[in-house]
């Protein structure tokens, strides 16, 4: 289950990505890219000393620079090269210059989240490596050859120094996200932004698609409902009367995979994009008070408010769903099959029918049409386009409907859906009126990146910063009050 809404991306290759974040030196062997071996290879020439004997010297790996309370160390240059490309980075954005100015910024960054004490739930992370590592586990074959893949003797040792790169990493992002917090731009900025670009420069938009869809769900017994409210209310009143702990019962009742491995932990602020009900609760709660039981999108919930940290709070809770019959689910899928059929004859207008039929309430109101989460448009560019959702819809021509669709969400849910392509859009240059959702997100991008830089140089004015006389000649973007090591 995941309690925010989101749109769900592809997964990066697990193994890949903590090759590069663990590995002491590249050892990895990729048969379709010749490219990234030879990258690797000449990396390995630079990191370690080659004698005329043949046999191989480690060379005392040097500081880079030294940032804050940081070390950056030659082979985390060698990493995070290895890993620009892996994202496609062009060359010019690879050099050594440019890959230590990033990683300055980032430890920067980390470095004074810890100044301005911005408050991390470890257990969050802890969960958050646990997945990692059971993915890797899984990728690997098993936790012998992770060890050996990534250098490591124990499963301690492993965990530890995943453990540090992810709570680092989530320094970086949150002390990164509070800077930019508050930046908005207006129509007028967004106008001045885009006039600005030069006329070559304008983005071209790949094909696109406007699309809607009417989603029927099983209807849930209410004797099911009554069932899994009184448990929930059993266990609320076990805890509030008789010391029972809740971490205990979210970590082995609650239903809500994503939670339940750190006894039902979310820290959430009042911008997250957490469900509307879930929010309400954790906000209107006072430390300790548990929620009475409340209904969102993905079942029911009790929610205890565990710690409130200034913009910030600590909730635990527990979800259970109802059962639903088999005799359900096989009545929406009737009634999704007989809506389809009355909607491709003609009989039932399409936007008509999702406001009086559909289940999903985010796009009922407005006929069915999705809503881009990237940029809050109603256009989805085919080339970015969730999978998943893309397999469904592809095909379809405009105004065309699509066939009933069964669906099963993380929590194994059933619901059936139909789909009907509103609208589609060749691929063509930028234009204020008809891409104006994109432009503006661009022109936000933009003023954030300059509220950023801006940090930076203010920042490292009141930071410890050295560097290398290796990077002497660098023309950094920042100025980064150029001391030699």
């Amino acid at each position: 289950m995941q309690l925010k809404i989101m749109n769900t991306r592809s997964l990066t290759n697990v193994v890949v990505l903590f090759f590069l974040c663990f590995s002491l030196h590249a050892q990895v062997i990729i048969d379709d890219d010749d490219n990234l071996i030879e990258d690797v290879e000449n990396e390995e020439r630079r990191v370690f000393d080659i004698a005329k004997d043949g046999k191989v010297r480690q060379k005392i790996d040097g500081v880079a620079a030294v940032v804050g309370d940081y070390l950056i160390i030659e082979t985390d240059l060698t990493k995070y090269a290895l890993e620009a490309k892996e994202r496609g980075l062009p060359s010019s954005e690879r050099t050594p210059c440019k890959i230590l100015e990033r990683i300055m910024e980032d430890k920067l960054f980390a470095h004074h989240a810890i100044q301005d004490s911005l408050e991390i739930s470890e257990e969050k992370v802890i969960a958050e490596v646990e997945d990692q590592f059971n993915q890797i586990t899984s990728q690997t074959g098993g936790l012998e050859k992770a060890l050996e893949f990534y250098g490591k003797e124990t499963e301690e040792d492993l965990k530890e120094t995943m453990f540090n790169v992810r709570l680092e990493q989530r320094q970086t992002d949150m002390m990164r996200a509070d800077v930019v917090e508050d930046i908005e731009v207006t129509p007028e900025e967004t106008r001045k932004f885009f006039e600005s670009i030069p006329d070559e420069d304008v983005p071209i938009f790949g094909d696109e698609l406007e699309v809607a869809q009417i989603v029927i769900k099983p209807q849930v017994p209410q004797d099911q409902i009554d069932k899994v409210i009184d448990r929930l209310n059993e266990m609320r009143t076990d805890v509030l009367e008789n010391g029972a702990s809740f971490v205990t019962k979210a970590t082995f009742y609650s239903e809500d995979k994503a939670s339940r491995s750190t006894g039902g932990l979310y820290t959430l602020t009042r911008r997250d994009s957490f469900v509307k009900e879930f929010k309400d609760a954790a906000f209107s709660l006072d430390e300790g008070e548990i929620s009475k039981p409340f209904e969102s999108e993905f079942g029911w919930h009790i929610l205890m408010v565990e710690k409130i940290r200034g913009q910030q709070v600590d909730v635990r809770h527990i979800l259970l769903y109802p059962e639903i019959t088999t005799k359900a689910i096989n009545e929406a899928r009737e009634k999704a099959e007989k809506l389809q059929k009355m909607l491709q004859s003609g009989e039932l207008d399409f936007k008509a029918a999702a406001k009086e039929f559909s289940e999903e309430p985010e796009t009922r109101e407005s006929g069915g049409q999705l809503v881009n989460p990237a940029d809050g448009s109603k256009r989805f560019e085919l080339a970015k386009m969730d999978t998943e959702l893309y397999m469904r819809v592809y095909k379809l021509k405009e105004n065309e409907i699509s066939k009933v669709i069964r669906d099963e969400d993380r929590t194994g849910k059933v619901s059936y859906k139909i789909y009907k392509v509103t609208k589609k859009i060749p691929e063509h240059k930028a234009n204020f009126s008809d891409d104006y959702p994109r432009i503006k997100e661009l022109a936000l991008r933009q003023k954030q990146l300059k509220e950023v830089k801006k940090w930076v140089k203010e920042k490292s004015k009141d930071t410890f910063i050295k560097f290398s006389s290796d990077y002497k000649n660098c023309d950094f973007a920042s100025d980064w009050m150029k001391e030699e090591i």
